[in-house]
């Protein structure tokens, strides 16, 4: 039986909703810490829904669909070598999910992200706002996760503009639309897709994820310290 390219589902619309609030949430992050006053509270809610979204795409990739798992784009160094030879060839076939090398763009994203936001729960603003392990660290561990915080963002900044230039190389260069299938989750393949998105699967993995952010932000650490005045 001879394979027919046609439309198949690809991207399932957790893994779609992961990619664009994040997109929103490290916009609104720069946007409350560089652009605008007064909105450093904002800042600390939207990395704890950052830290949320790291967790359920962690967490996602193991109990996900088959594109959006790990095991389906993480691949060993022979392939993304492999992969490498053809990338400036015009008429390679598309991957139908992550191709090897944006397979390990997609950790080395989430590892800086998760970075960040969980640096961040350390983080004070000097004046009135503190992270909830700010009180649990001594001033060596303070400095250090300060350091990871700005380190992470400026090589975030690297990645996404990679991650930008990549996107332009291969709608332009390759002749491969990539920001649609992220959008409506189908692609042109002889590949058969996926059936559907595991929605009430995504369901109880946010749940879960969102729980375990609450109690790490709202249960474990202990309360705030607060000095006592006597007149």
């Amino acid at each position: 039986m001879r394979n027919i390219m046609q439309k198949t589902l690809i991207w399932d619309l957790p893994t779609r909703l992961f990619h664009w609030l994040l997109v929103v949430s490290l916009l609104a992050q720069y946007a409350t810490a560089e652009w605008l006053d007064n909105a450093i509270q904002w800042h600390f809610y939207i990395g704890y829904f950052t830290l949320f979204l790291v967790v359920f795409r962690i967490m996602w990739g193991v109990a996900g669909t088959q594109y959006a798992k790990f095991s389906s784009f993480v691949t060993g160094p022979g392939r993304v070598i492999n992969y490498l030879k053809t990338l400036f060839d015009r008429d390679s076939a598309p991957s139908v999910g992550h191709n090897p090398l944006g397979g390990w763009f997609v950790i080395v994203m989430l590892v800086l992200v998760a970075i960040q936001a969980i640096s961040g729960l350390f983080m004070t603003d000097d004046i009135f706002l503190d992270g909830p392990y700010r009180q649990l660290a001594g001033d060596e561990t303070l400095e250090l996760m300060n350091t990871l915080h700005h380190l992470a963002f400026d090589l975030l900044l690297y990645v996404i503009a990679l991650h930008i230039g990549a996107i332009m190389f291969y709608s332009v260069y390759k002749r491969q639309k990539l920001v649609p299938a992220m959008i409506h989750g189908n692609k042109v393949s002889k590949t058969v897709g996926i059936a559907h998105s595991r929605l009430l699967r995504a369901i109880i993995v946010a749940v879960i994820a969102a729980l375990a952010v609450y109690l790490a932000i709202e249960v474990y650490p202990p309360a705030p310290q607060v000095d006592e005045y006597y007149y």
